[in-house]
């Protein structure tokens, strides 16, 4: 369970100062399933690809692998987030790496399901929002 009884970390609270703080302003960046989905195949596919191309000494394969996570990962936050990446935004990269692989453990255990209801209701989402850009949207507009 995430405790969010004073808001999510750099959402609707401070920045995160530790990586358990970071995890749940990573996961709020994650609320869509097709966002989380997207980036457990994303990593676990470079993550195959690098460990294949290393043991086989395929070095351009291997540096290539990231751009298996990055390219997909990223794509999932344009297109169904409506969101940056966090590791463009503000974070710290090693937190964020480490943040996807426990999302992608959580996502491929079943487990995520406690945390992101969780987050949703940290950050007050309705039931027919799904991710924070839905929240944005139903904001009364500046006069």
């Amino acid at each position: 369970m995430i405790d969010v009884q004073r808001g999510v970390p750099g959402v609707n609270a401070a920045d995160p100062e530790s990586y358990r703080e970071f995890w749940p302003y990573y996961l709020s960046q994650h609320l869509h399933p097709m966002t989380r989905l997207v980036h457990a195949a994303a990593t676990t596919t470079a993550i195959v690809t690098g460990v294949t191309a290393l043991v086989r000494r395929k070095w351009e394969v291997l540096a290539a692998s990231p751009l298996l996570a990055y390219g997909p990962a990223f794509s999932s936050h344009w297109i169904w987030e409506k969101n940056n990446p966090v590791v463009l935004g503000k974070g710290n990269p090693v937190w964020a790496a480490r943040a996807d692989l426990e999302m992608v453990f959580k996502v491929f255990t079943g487990a995520i399901g406690e945390d992101v209801a969780d987050i949703r209701a940290g950050v007050g989402l309705e039931p027919d929002e799904v991710t924070l850009a839905d929240r944005v949207k139903r904001l009364p507009e500046a006069a």
